[in-house]
């Protein structure tokens, strides 16, 4: 069956491709600006990795593409339009932030008209601060060639989007959209990343589509690690190096004895720092030779920035763009030591393959996977959109 083709905007380091791409799209260009991302891409190109290797990169402005030039054909765009105008951790302007790029997603969108879409961006974009502006962009999703006036402000066109929505019925361009609130840990990252998904269809092709079911949990987790034991066991961990048993989370354990007895919950459990980090060597080893698996000493906790626990899913990753990221990225071992993750570690948890390496310095490397999509997340969700589309 031949590959449907997607391109992809604010390519960063490759997680949203990476998992595109394993999900079975092929993308015929990839769009990104920042050079530091760009080397990343390129050095994994010429190390010959499965994926990259047959990507097309543009190190451009998205603002200055004509897609016209570069794809003839294109079932799918896909990108994470830059996440600072709204994310938690920055000044969050939104429309007032030039880094919005919303505008040149569905620019993307009516240029291209794309049999489906998929952009994902931080949790922020749902506060209820954008709510109107939220709503905006899905309407400009909806109908990419209603297009916005130079003289116009966003409200006036909103109000413009909304009547054609209330009133018309369409004949142009038009898209079904939904979007969803998704927790990576939920489908298998170790890691709790909430990432804001927007997909939609071309309404002309017809197609039903929901987000997939998550398929790991808390409930399993607990279960094999404070019922059945079989964590611990698998993991070689003897009790007298355990973590104390979470007195918080105590009512849901013992309700979980109660109801599921014998059984255990359906589905896979979270998976947990201790799993991300199966099989690597300690990188302070004189042994260890694992690629951006390089010791930095200096981790403390301080106030806000606790580290991740071991034995839990990671805390979202961050990229420090407002500061230096370390405080937040380490590790919390249950003897009370702490540990920075390295840059392999980091993409473990991010669940980029140990075969995909990422140049610079720790610094850099870390804002790329700070503001890289999961790996995983992005195959689950891509592979219900290919089913659609196949």
């Amino acid at each position: 069956m031949k590959k449907k083709c997607s391109v992809e905007l604010f390519t960063e380091a490759g997680g949203l491709a990476l998992g595109l791409e394993q999900s079975g799209w092929h993308h015929t260009l990839l769009i990104e600006r920042d050079e530091h991302a760009c080397s990343t891409i390129r050095l994994n190109e010429s190390r010959g990795h499965p994926a990259a290797k047959g990507w097309r990169l543009l190190a451009n402005d998205v603002r200055t593409i004509r897609y016209a030039d570069f794809a003839d054909h294109t079932d799918m765009v896909a990108g994470g339009p830059p996440c600072q105008p709204f994310s938690l951790g920055g000044r969050h302007r939104a429309y007032q932030d030039q880094r919005d790029m919303f505008p040149e997603a569905v620019r993307a969108v009516r240029e291209l008209r794309p049999k489906c879409f998929v952009f994902e961006n931080v949790k922020g974009l749902l506060r209820q601060s954008f709510a109107s502006y939220f709503h905006y962009v899905i309407l400009q999703l909806t109908y990419p060639m209603l297009t916005r006036k130079a003289d116009e402000d966003w409200q006036t066109h909103l109000s413009k989007l909304e009547r054609h929505h209330t009133g018309s019925l369409e004949k142009d361009l038009c898209y079904r959209v939904v979007y969803r609130l998704l927790d990576a840990a939920e489908y298998g990252v170790p890691q709790h990343r909430h990432r804001v998904f927007i997909v939609g269809f071309r309404s002309d092709i017809g197609r039903k589509w929901s987000f997939p079911e998550p398929t790991h949990s808390l409930d399993r987790l607990l279960w094999d690690q404070w019922i059945s034991g079989e964590y611990w066991e698998q993991h070689k961990v003897p009790r007298n190096q355990r973590p104390h048993f979470p007195k918080k989370l105590g009512a849901r354990v013992r309700r979980l004895q109660s109801e599921f007895t014998l059984v255990p919950p359906c589905g896979q459990r979270y998976r947990t720092v201790r799993d991300a980090l199966l099989g690597l060597t300690d990188p302070r080893k004189a042994t260890n030779t694992t690629p951006n698996h390089e010791f930095r000493a200096g981790a403390r906790p301080y106030p806000g920035h606790t580290g991740s626990a071991l034995d839990e899913p990671s805390k979202a990753l961050k990229a420090g763009d407002h500061g230096v990221p370390g405080g937040e990225n380490m590790i919390a071992f249950p003897d009370g030591l702490y540990r920075y993750y390295t840059v392999r570690e980091c993409a473990r948890i991010q669940t980029f393959p140990d075969d995909y390496v990422f140049g610079g310095s720790w610094t850099e490397a870390m804002r790329q996977l700070g503001n890289a999509v999961p790996v995983k997340l992005a195959n689950a969700v891509g592979e219900s959109i290919l089913k659609q589309i196949a």
